[in-house]
């Protein structure tokens, strides 16, 4: 898959595809099927496939106070995308001006400027100034403008739609099994493995340090997790997600994650830590026995000490 930054990158190879519209936080079940529809008409017509998208997220800017919790990081969204069969990911930066773009200059922005041959977007798509472009905007002006239109249904579990909001409501409360069947995989998170204070190394338990690249985070909290990407197989551990007053004041999140029976050099890797039943250190008994045990010393090792 190809980033494009912005129309002003935009060339000939790249006008003329198939297009879907959305911030795809999550890249839940909702999603999936309007990037399954967007596929289906590019490889039927034969035309590429485009995503685009937004940075920061429209109510990440809105509200930088009080922005929502982000499911995916933008390097999280542009692998799954990637995996998905779609060709371009093109990102607009989501401003003043694009925030008070007219509905009637949005549609203009996709003919013009990006020569769109057919938009595939969500029932309940709305964007630009209060909300003007909607999938029957976007609609009435393609039929004037030269591209067609083809909205999504909404997608239903035992009778509740699918959203990211949804999602995010759920891994609040710890519901991971509810989580995973609306997005249809394992809630994970992925970083790069950065230098950190060592504290858990002298210790006895050294943590990989990953950025988490949101401003806000879905969960917080000790888990037990599976980490991808660094051996053969998944490594089981133990990882503390949230901030550190102690240390540096609470500003950054930070995912802190401790691999048993494992020694080599993280530093620099791109590490996948996926998210299983939570283990809150006053209720091991929920947890299964050995990860419970060492997820308590773990836990405690690191509380009892100033860092």
């Amino acid at each position: 898959m190809e980033l494009i930054r912005g129309p002003s990158n935009l060339r000939d190879r790249h006008r003329g595809c198939v297009v879907t519209i959305g911030t795809f936080d999550g890249i839940h079940l909702g999603h999936q099927a309007l990037l399954k529809r967007l596929c289906e008409h590019a490889a039927r017509q034969p035309r590429p496939a485009m995503v685009l998208t937004f940075e920061p997220m429209p109510r990440e800017y809105l509200k930088p106070e009080s922005p929502p919790a982000r499911l995916t990081s933008w390097r999280e969204r542009w692998h799954i995308l990637g995996d998905c069969g779609v060709d371009y990911m093109c990102v607009l930066r989501f401003d003043e001006r694009l925030r008070n773009l007219s509905g009637k200059d949005f549609a203009t922005l996709l003919a013009q400027q990006m020569h769109a041959h057919q938009i595939v977007v969500g029932h309940d798509f709305r964007f630009g100034r209060n909300g003007e472009a909607t999938a029957e905007s976007l609609a009435a002006h393609g039929a004037t403008l030269g591209y067609a239109v083809d909205v999504v249904e909404p997608i239903l579990l035992e009778g509740v739609r699918i959203s990211s909001s949804g999602v995010r409501e759920a891994l609040a409360r710890s519901d991971f099994a509810l989580a995973r069947s609306w997005l249809g995989r394992p809630y994970s998170m992925t970083g790069r493995v950065v230098q950190g204070n060592q504290l858990g190394r002298k210790l006895g338990f050294p943590t990989a340090n990953l950025r988490t690249g949101r401003r806000r985070v879905p969960v917080a909290g000790i888990f037990a997790i599976r980490v991808h990407g660094v051996a053969a197989e998944p490594l089981p551990g133990v990882a503390s997600l949230g901030t550190r007053p102690t240390i540096d004041g609470g500003g950054e999140m930070l995912l802190e994650a401790h691999l048993f029976d494992f020694t080599g050099d993280l530093y620099g890797q791109d590490d996948q830590a996926r998210n299983r039943s939570p283990i809150v250190v006053r209720r091991e008994k929920d947890a299964e026995p050995g990860w419970a045990r060492r997820a308590r010393i773990c836990h405690w090792g690191r509380q009892t000490v100033p860092r």
